[in-house]
C-alpha cells in the first residue's frame, strides 16, 4: 500500500456554542489551522502517483477561498465547529474529489490534532 500526505494551512476564527461560560472555548477566539489529507493506493498510476499532488491545488483554492480568514461558524453553519468535526467536513469534501482519500487531520495548536477516517477503507 502507498500512502501520501499533503499539508495545508489557514487561519480562522469559531466559537463552540453550548460550553460552560468560563470556558475558553466558549469565547470568539481563532486558530492557525493545520490540515493533512492522506490518500493511499495499492498501485500506482501511469506516473509513478497515488496521486499528482497538483491535483489537490483544488482543495487549497477551497480553503482560501472559504475559510481563511473567516469565521467558521458563519461559513459552515454550525454552533459547534471542533477540529473533530473540520476533519470529518475536509475528508468529505476531499472523498467526494479523490476517491484515494483515507484521512484528514486537523491541528488547531502545536500540540493538538483530531483525525477523520472512516472505520472501513476498499
Amino acid at each position: 500500500m502507498y500512502t501520501i500526505t499533503k499539508e495545508f494551512h489557514f487561519s480562522a476564527s469559531h466559537q463552540l456554542h453550548g460550553l460552560p461560560e468560563d470556558h475558553q472555548c466558549a469565547r470568539l477566539h481563532g486558530h492557525n489551522y493545520v490540515v493533512v489529507i492522506e490518500l493511499r493506493a495499492e498501485a500506482l498510476n501511469g506516473h509513478g502517483f497515488v496521486r499528482d499532488y497538483l491535483d489537490l491545488a483544488e482543495f487549497k483554492r477551497y480553503i482560501d477561498d472559504t475559510l481563511d480568514h473567516r469565521h467558521l461558524n458563519d461559513v459552515l453553519g454550525d454552533d459547534c465547529v471542533t477540529a473533530e468535526r473540520l476533519a470529518r467536513h475536509f475528508h468529505d469534501w476531499c472523498r467526494e474529489r479523490w476517491p484515494e482519500v483515507t484521512a484528514a487531520k486537523v491541528s488547531e495548536t502545536p500540540k493538538t490534532w483530531a483525525e477523520y477516517r472512516p472505520v472501513s477503507w476498499p
